[in-house]
């Protein structure tokens, strides 16, 4: 499968408690809910279509005990969201987390790494990632995310959990698809493209014009 990782963001990067007041509230952060204002018709489309290929899903600790909260109350086997997320197998990434009581769940206690490797390792689409974002970026650190989906909501807060921690090892993304809702959400797809390539700009660098263009 592959490891997909979709994850709501601001202009400046802040992923911590984006859908409501009380998810996250680690560091005194108070801008909890900061999505809310900008689902509409649009985003929920895209987030059907994300989930309708996935095969299992795999969550942090948090996430986990949030959806396992709400998504169970939503019975309609054919709701897009949570008639995938209520039947399809669960993976938790917790090492606090005694036992996991929504339908399907199984907790990864051990060594996360390696579990989720050899997840990834097994037949179907895809194992997707939503929101987690301490586990995200454990995963970004031993290459084992196949595609970014960002969804990038027009506001900056200043503070807060980023989706790329300090010490990220540095790594080059390729664009494969970007769309926009009508509220203003950017939404873009990102694979991983191997190590930066660097250079420099500005007129001392530039190679001389060739004569015949002059």
């Amino acid at each position: 499968m592959r490891v997909t990782m979709t994850t709501f963001a601001t202009l400046d990067g802040v992923v911590q408690a984006p859908g409501g007041p009380d998810e996250d509230l680690d560091g005194g952060f108070d801008h909890g809910g900061w999505m809310a204002p900008y689902v509409d018709d649009d985003l929920m489309t895209t987030m059907a279509g994300f989930f309708e290929a996935a095969d299992a899903f795999l969550l942090g600790r948090r996430t986990y005990d949030i959806f396992a909260a709400t998504w169970p109350l939503v019975t309609d086997p054919d709701d897009p969201i949570a008639g995938r997320l209520n039947a399809l197998p669960k993976y938790v990434a917790s090492t606090t987390l005694p036992e996991a009581t929504w339908s399907g769940s199984t907790v990864l206690g051990g060594d996360v790494v390696s579990e989720v490797a050899a997840l990834r390792g097994a037949a179907g689409r895809e194992l997707q990632v939503h929101g987690s974002g301490t586990l995200a970026q454990t995963l970004t650190r031993h290459d084992l995310i196949d595609e970014y989906r960002v969804l990038t909501v027009p506001i900056v807060l200043g503070t807060g959990k980023r989706l790329f921690a300090d010490g990220t090892p540095p790594r080059r993304l390729s664009l494969v698809d970007r769309t926009s809702t009508a509220s203003g959400v950017d939404i873009a797809v990102y694979r991983p493209d191997g190590s930066p390539s660097l250079g420099a700009v500005g007129p001392e660098y530039a190679e001389e014009e060739p004569a015949a263009a002059r």
